[in-house]
């Protein structure tokens, strides 16, 4: 479903990816994880291409990745995204912001747009506030908006950046539940996240990134028991002895 080829990607003199080759199933849950500045956020950001790559190729179902336009368009719509800061329209209402992309982008009836919503408003645990305005929310159900806004593009993929790292402790569980149950519905996903226990439980592979470079590419059991790498057994003592 992800393919990403040879791709590199340079913020001025600083190579933040490094010939990453990277392929995702079509229904695996791929976790990405590593320390900050390890390229993680920048990967996710490039498959959707919200960060255009200097070299490499990147293609999404079999199709490459389109430069600009219509097509570039097209292709978000089927590569859903769920941001760290829940990017809600602020002046819309909760059931107004689930509708927006299916009844624009995907030309749906606002009536079938409408419906489909609130079945993933009650999906995620949400639709009580169809009629609030985000600010009226607390993070946790923003964010749970934010996937339920993702799912109504009914999408190929869905990208996940770091969703539960602006959220309070106590709100973290329930933004996590709706991804364990996405994941186990066969959803494919690319999570960016340094939820450990997430990886460990609803990751099919685990990609570990360290100086814009994948390091570890193994299943979760073989990469939190085993770590192959001397920097992976180092980021792991550090986060797993908290």
């Amino acid at each position: 479903m992800v393919q990403l080829t040879k791709v590199n990607k340079y913020f001025g003199d600083l190579h933040v990816l490094r010939d990453i080759d990277l392929s995702v199933g079509s229904g695996e849950v791929v976790v990405v994880i590593g320390p900050s500045g390890s390229g993680k956020s920048t990967l996710c950001r490039t498959i959707n291409r919200l960060e255009p790559i200097d070299s490499g190729e990147i293609r999404i179902d079999g199709q490459p990745l389109p430069a600009e336009g219509r097509a570039l368009a097209q292709l978000r719509a089927d590569v859903g995204m769920v941001f760290q800061s829940f990017n809600l329209f602020a002046h819309k209402t909760v059931l107004e912001n689930v509708t927006l992309g299916p009844i624009k982008v995907r030309k749906k009836p606002k009536g079938d747009a409408e419906e489909k919503a609130m079945q993933l408003l009650r999906r995620v645990g949400v639709a009580n506030q169809a009629t609030k305005y985000p600010a009226q929310l607390s993070g946790g159900q923003q964010q749970r908006v934010a996937i339920a806004r993702a799912l109504a593009m009914e999408p190929k993929v869905i990208l996940f950046d770091e969703p539960t790292s602006a959220l309070d402790p106590e709100m973290i569980k329930e933004v996590l539940d709706v991804m364990v149950d996405l994941a186990r519905g066969g959803m494919t996903m690319v999570v960016v996240t340094h939820e450990m226990g997430f990886a460990r439980n609803a990751a099919d592979r685990v990609v570990f990134m360290s100086d814009g470079q994948i390091l570890e590419d193994r299943t979760p059991e073989e990469f939190f028991d085993a770590p192959r790498t001397d920097r992976a057994k180092d980021f792991l003592s550090k986060i797993l002895q908290h």
